[in-house]
């Protein structure tokens, strides 16, 4: 038992968690782990969970947790990718909601834990495709310890750390697709548009692959919509005419104000260009 006790103690670093079919996989039975939460060498937040003690239970313990130890399909994206960049005006560890992007259904527990943020979910694969080789390259990485400081993976996501812990999220090129993607029911044309005046270091070449696989034409109108309101340096280098717009007016908002370059309705208090 202490063989296993150590070995466990070795591999899941202080405060981070693991559930039972982890703990299963690596030979810890029911009562093996029933054993450990009474001796206070583990603890159960919410049931079929286990933890290593180590302080208050934040958000960047359980999503590094469960994408780097746990290996379950998600990314932080969207508007959270970008705050946790620092294009916000609040601290990071504090976010109201987490959008977190996923090919498969999420593991229930997640919403269940208490850790002052909730947990939002989205298919990562609406309009982008499929993120190709991602389980290889995680699996190639080293253990949780030593994972890098930042790393890129394919599709546009990235490994960063974050108050020391490494978690997967969206680059700024996908991300701001992915929060353009939630207008108009789920976020404001104002706030998107206050996102895309600070990005003015996005990077032409990623923006090209993603806006050519992309497969929602909304999302590529308005993209260029709030592009071509602030004019950053990196709007140059896109070829626009390889990028698939589609056809025919989109009514984004009703009663609008329409914008013939991109044949959409957007919110009359709008300052356009046009």
């Amino acid at each position: 038992m202490e063989s296993k006790l150590n070995w466990l103690l070795r591999n899941v670093p202080e405060g981070l968690l693991v559930d039972s079919a982890w703990m299963e996989s690596h030979g810890y039975s029911r009562a093996l782990r029933k054993q450990y939460v009474q001796a206070a060498w583990l603890e159960s937040p919410v049931r079929g969970v286990f933890r290593r003690p180590g302080g208050k239970l934040s958000w960047m313990q359980v999503v590094s947790s469960a994408q780097l130890l746990l290996h379950q399909p998600f990314s932080v994206g969207g508007r959270s990718a970008l705050e946790v960049d620092g294009y916000a005006h609040y601290l990071r560890h504090s976010l109201k909601d987490l959008h977190l992007y996923s090919d498969e259904k999420l593991p229930g527990w997640l919403g269940k834990l208490r850790v002052g943020t909730r947990f939002v979910t989205h298919s990562r694969t609406r309009f982008l495709p499929l993120i190709d080789r991602l389980d290889e390259r995680l699996a190639s990485l080293a253990e949780y310890r030593s994972m890098p400081e930042e790393e890129k993976l394919p599709g546009a996501l990235r490994i960063t750390r974050l108050e020391g812990y490494p978690l997967i999220l969206s680059a700024p090129e996908r991300a701001i697709l992915e929060l353009i993607d939630e207008l108009p029911a789920s976020e404001t044309f104002h706030h998107v548009d206050a996102m895309m005046e600070g990005l003015t270091n996005l990077r032409p070449k990623i923006l090209q692959a993603l806006l050519e696989q992309c497969t929602s034409v909304k999302v590529k109108r308005l993209f260029f919509y709030f592009a071509d309101r602030h004019q950053h340096g990196w709007l140059r280098h896109l070829a626009r005419d390889t990028i698939g717009m589609g056809s025919g007016k989109r009514m984004i908002v009703k009663g609008g104000k329409y914008i013939a370059a991109y044949q959409i309705t957007v919110p009359e208090e709008m300052d356009g260009i046009y």
